[in-house]
C-alpha cells in the first residue's frame, strides 16, 4: 500500500524537494526567459578564408605604409637644434657652474654658449628644456601635491594636505605650493642672442605666455582670492619652499602671470612620464613673412645657471625645434605604420603563394581497395 502511494505521487509530478519553500526558491534563481538571459541572441562568427584574410593583409600594407612615408617625411621637415648645457666637460663654459652650484648658493652662476644655426628656422619656433636622469614619474613624488591648494582654496593654503609631507611645512609655516614636485621647479632663465657679422648683438624675443595648457591655466589653477594684483596679501601667513630664492608671488611682474597661475610653474607641475623629457620654456614668434624667424648664422645662449643637477648625475639641454600639424619632431610613429604595413604586405605574398601552391590539393587522398 505504502509503494503503490508513493508511486502515485511520482506520477502526479510531486516531489517531496519541489514542495514549499524550496520550491519557490528554485523557482525563483531561475533566470528569466529572454532572449539574452536564456543566450539565444543572434551571433556572427567570421570564417577566415584565403578569400578574406589575403585582401585584409594586402589593404593594411598598401594603406600603412603610405601613411608611415607621409608622417616619415614632415617629421623629418621639422627643424630641430640642440644644445647640452649640463657643463660636465672642462671645456664647456658652465663647468664652474656645474661643480660649484647648488641649492644652497645665494649668488647666481652665469655662462655663456655660442653655437650656429646652419638653417634658418622659418616658421614659429619653440624652445624647450631637456632634463635626463630625473624621474618625475615616482610614485611618491607624483603623489606629493595637494590640487585643492593649488586650485587656490583659503583652508588648503593654511592646511597643505599630508601628501606634501616633508614638504608641507617649514619651520611650522606652511609652505606655498608645497609638495616635493614645486620644491624642485626648473628655474634656469636662458636668454637667446642672434650675432651679427660685426660682432654686434640683438636679443631674440621670447614670449612667455602661451607655453602651458588652457585647461590648467583656467581651471586647475588657482590663486587664492582670486587672480588679482594684490597677491601678496592672498599669500599672508605662507612661505615658499626650501629650493627656492623667492616666494611664489614674486615669480613674475604681470599680475596676470604670477603666483600659482605663472606658467612655468604650470608647465614645470604636469610631470613628466620618462627620466628624459623636455618641457616648453618659451616662445620664438615668426614677426615677418619676409624673413625667418631665426636666420642662419651665430647665436649665444646665455644662461643663469640656477638650477643643480650635479647630485643626481643629470643632464640639460636647450631645443630649439619648429612643429607640423603632427606635433614636434618624432620620427618612431611613422617607422611604426611602415614597419606594420610592410610586416602584413610580406605575410600577404607568403600566404598567397602557400594558397596558390596548395590551396587545390584535394583534402585526402584516393585509398586503393
Amino acid at each position: 500500500m505504502m509503494a503503490s502511494s508513493y508511486s502515485a505521487k511520482e506520477e502526479d509530478g510531486h516531489h517531496p524537494g519541489a514542495s514549499g519553500a524550496g520550491g519557490a526558491a528554485a523557482n525563483g534563481r531561475k533566470p528569466d526567459n529572454t532572449a539574452f538571459k536564456q543566450q539565444r541572441l543572434p551571433a556572427w562568427q567570421p570564417i577566415l578564408t584565403a578569400g578574406t584574410v589575403l585582401p585584409a593583409f594586402f589593404a593594411i600594407g598598401l594603406i600603412f605604409i603610405p601613411i608611415g612615408i607621409g608622417l616619415y617625411v614632415t617629421s623629418n621637415n621639422i627643424k630641430e637644434f640642440e644644445i647640452d648645457y649640463t657643463g660636465t666637460d672642462t671645456s664647456s663654459p658652465c663647468f664652474s657652474c656645474y661643480q660649484n652650484f647648488s641649492w644652497n648658493s645665494t649668488l647666481p652662476c652665469k655662462c655663456s654658449l655660442p653655437f650656429s644655426l646652419d638653417q634658418p628656422f622659418e616658421s614659429n619656433v619653440f624652445m624647450y628644456y631637456g632634463l635626463s636622469n630625473f624621474y618625475q614619474n615616482h610614485r611618491r613624488y607624483v603623489k606629493s601635491r595637494d590640487d585643492s591648494h593649488l586650485n587656490g582654496n583659503l583652508y588648503s593654503l593654511t592646511h597643505p594636505s599630508k601628501e606634501c609631507e616633508p614638504y608641507a611645512h617649514r619651520d611650522n609655516v606652511p609652505v606655498a605650493p608645497c609638495g616635493a614636485i614645486a620644491n624642485s621647479m626648473f628655474n634656469d632663465t636662458m636668454e637667446l642672442f642672434f650675432v651679427h657679422p660685426n660682432e654686434t648683438r640683438s636679443q631674440i624675443p621670447l614670449k612667455r605666455k602661451g607655453i602651458a595648457w588652457w585647461t590648467d591655466k583656467h581651471v586647475k589653477f588657482r590663486n587664492p582670492g582670486g587672480n588679482g594684483d594684490n597677491l601678496t596679501a592672498a599669500f599672508q601667513g605662507t612661505t615658499y619652499p626650501v629650493n627656492w630664492h623667492k616666494p611664489v608671488y614674486e615669480l613674475d611682474a604681470d599680475p596676470e602671470n604670477n603666483g600659482f597661475i605663472n606658467e612655468d610653474f604650470i608647465v614645470w607641475m604636469r610631470t613628466a612620464a620618462l627620466p628624459t623629457f623636455r618641457k616648453l620654456y618659451r616662445i620664438i614668434e615668426k614677426k615677418s613673412s619676409m624673413t625667418p624667424t631665426l636666420p642662419s648664422g651665430n647665436y649665444t645662449l646665455e644662461v643663469t645657471y640656477n638650477y643643480p643637477v650635479h647630485s643626481f648625475d643629470g643632464r640639460k639641454r636647450m631645443i630649439l625645434s619648429t612643429i607640423s600639424w603632427m606635433g614636434g619632431k618624432n620620427p618612431f610613429l611613422g617607422i611604426a605604420y611602415i614597419t606594420v604595413g610592410s610586416v602584413c604586405f610580406f605575410l600577404g605574398v607568403v600566404l598567397l603563394l602557400i594558397h596558390h601552391k596548395y590551396g587545390n590539393r584535394s583534402s585526402s587522398p584516393d585509398i586503393a581497395s
